[in-house]
């Protein structure tokens, strides 16, 4: 295991006393025990014992999209409250639940102690933080107004993961149930399906036609599903490298989520609902259009919208209107286009980009919320089929037993 370089940020746990003689404890992450002494130090602690502290996972937690929404808006309340940014920072560090996202602010808290702009020591950790949140903290910075900026950019990450969590909620519950109901019927037909084949074969008489498919499709599972699993587990792990390393593979998925039925709809207006959001607040914090152009396609979410916005910025380059551009690509309704033009010839085109995106958002959430209750009987209907299906075809030779009996 390699050695931890000077740059490294360790977490350590320590004990110790403050002036009253009391008993204190916590964790805190720093580059040497002598570092974690020196600043107790100065909160009248004294540093009783000091070790390196490991989890089980090593460093915890990984850091997720909702960590950094999260982060984004106590920045901004403690911005709002009057807080300093480096105080902020520091005591986010020292109170994260999080031993990465406590690393993380740590190297942070340091470098902008340091005198590097916040937007920069925010650029080194390009996983975390994209190029539309630097971006952001920057034109904060240079215009004065950080706090402001905050507090966009925290309403933004907030309404982007409310946006992804609803999408997922559409997706997760089918895609559960037609998981659960392939490996009930897999075991069914592995396992139990030979048992009572087993069972009729020794009456002697001829089983139903359906009984007799299902035995079928049983005996080539149990001979073949050494071979089977693996092409479908191959498959899927394959196209999802596919489709996060090749381009045209990413693209031609994409172009299919956006056609299956009642779910395109919502992703298409979720990756509208991102597109003016993005748009509205970059514009509201004094990007220019084309470079908040950049950024809106990124935040897309879908390879045809990025490529559809990249084609209006090339647009927007050559002098059209933003509208114009937008209606060219043939992606964007015309309520859509129509509220964009409104608000470019009133000047107000990041207050129209936000309304817009506040009735997409509203038109995903309806729309989960159908496709949730119309999903479940269509559900119950598919598990009926399936799983009721394979047990009827179990059950029907003994309707008839009694006549072979007899």
């Amino acid at each position: 295991m390699p050695a931890k370089s000077k740059k490294d940020f360790i977490n350590f746990k320590w004990q110790g006393k403050n002036r009253k003689g009391k008993k204190l404890s916590g964790y805190m992450c720093c580059r040497s025990p002598e570092v974690l002494k020196s600043e107790l130090r100065k909160q009248n602690i004294t540093v009783m014992n000091v070790k390196e502290y490991k989890t089980i996972l090593g460093d915890g937690p990984a850091i997720k999209p909702v960590d950094i929404a999260t982060l984004s808006r106590q920045i901004s309340t403690m911005l709002s409250a009057g807080v300093p940014l480096v105080q902020s920072i520091e005591l986010l560090a020292q109170s994260h639940d999080k031993l990465k996202m406590r690393m993380l602010l740590s190297d942070i808290c340091e470098d902008v102690s340091a005198g590097t702009p916040f937007n920069m020591a925010l650029r080194k950790h390009p996983k975390y933080f994209d190029k539309l949140y630097c971006d952001l903290v920057g034109a904060g910075e240079v215009s004065g107004a950080l706090e402001k900026i905050y507090d966009q950019i925290a309403t933004y990450r907030e309404k982007n993961e409310a946006l992804k969590s609803k999408i997922k909620k559409a997706l997760m519950y089918p895609t559960i149930v037609v998981l659960i109901a392939a490996g009930v019927t897999a075991i069914l037909l592995l396992y139990v399906v030979p048992q009572f084949e087993a069972i009729f074969s020794s009456f002697g008489a001829e089983l139903p036609a359906f009984t007799q498919m299902v035995v079928a499709l049983s005996r080539w599972l149990q001979n073949w599903w050494f071979v089977i699993f693996p092409i479908i587990f191959g498959g899927i792990a394959g196209m999802i490298m596919a489709y996060k390393r090749h381009e045209g593979f990413h693209n031609y998925a994409d172009a299919c989520l956006l056609r299956i039925p009642a779910v395109g709809k919502i992703l298409e207006k979720g990756c509208m609902a991102r597109f003016a959001s993005t748009l509205a607040t970059t514009s509201a914090a004094g990007i220019p259009l084309v470079d908040s152009l950049v950024s809106a396609s990124g935040a897309a979410g879908n390879a045809q919208f990025t490529n559809a916005i990249l084609d209006i910025r090339q647009d927007v380059m050559t002098g059209m209107p933003l509208n114009t551009a937008m209606r060219s690509t043939m992606m964007f309704p015309p309520m859509m286009n129509q509220m964009v033009m409104i608000g470019e010839e009133a000047g107000s085109l990041d207050a129209m980009l936000n309304k817009v995106a506040g009735i997409y958002q509203q038109e995903v959430d309806d729309a989960v919320d159908g496709l949730s209750s119309l999903l479940e009987p269509v559900i119950m209907v598919f598990l009926g089929v399936v799983i009721g299906g394979l047990v009827i075809a179990m059950y029907l030779p003994i309707f008839s037993m009694g006549s072979v009996i007899h």
